[in-house]
């Protein structure tokens, strides 16, 4: 009887580490779901154009840990960010890789065009810190052109150990 309940104990605390394991990670985008938003996103850019969306902290865009954000090639800066509003404008040669200091579309011209002409998407990776963190973490972001617009959507995932070349493979996949 004692050796049951002792079992029973050990399960049962199995079980606790095992879902709180699970719920943790619950807080973290998957690249499938960024790969899902980016393309819902692209999608509802291009029928309607509207920006504004893309803004709102609390909106649609915003999930877990990340979130959409809006690049204009026409322009060439960052059109939309919902976490940091003070960024829309900004010239994207200007954006700087939160670790390295080094900008992160170095050439916008062939940064926009290289993605426009990706029907998959491309992805990158850099320094960023994750939404309410000062600390910056490696994120690979995807990057989708809304068709008929002149503007990149963009969503990433904050991962130590995916790779660039692992997530071009998930997002070519149809």
């Amino acid at each position: 009887m004692k050796s049951s309940r002792i079992f029973t104990g050990a399960v049962l605390a199995f079980l606790n580490v095992a879902l709180c394991t699970v719920a943790v990670g619950q807080n973290n985008a998957t690249p499938q779901e960024v790969i899902a938003k980016v393309r819902e996103a692209a999608s509802a850019l291009s029928k309607t154009g509207d920006l504004a969306q893309f803004n709102q902290k609390r909106g649609p865009w915003v999930w877990k840990d990340t979130y959409i954000f809006i690049q204009d090639c026409d322009k060439k800066v960052m059109a939309a960010h919902p976490i940091k509003p003070e960024m829309i404008g900004q010239a994207l040669s200007s954006v700087k890789d939160a670790k390295t200091g080094k900008s992160i579309y170095p050439d916008s011209e062939a940064y926009c065009k290289m993605v426009q002409a990706s029907p998959s998407g491309t992805w990158n990776d850099y320094w960023w810190p994750k939404p309410g963190e000062k600390e910056p973490s490696r994120k690979i972001t995807y990057h989708l052109s809304a068709k008929g617009t002149p503007y990149i959507v963009n969503a990433g995932v904050y991962d130590d150990k995916a790779s660039v070349k692992e997530l071009s493979k998930l997002s070519s996949a149809k």
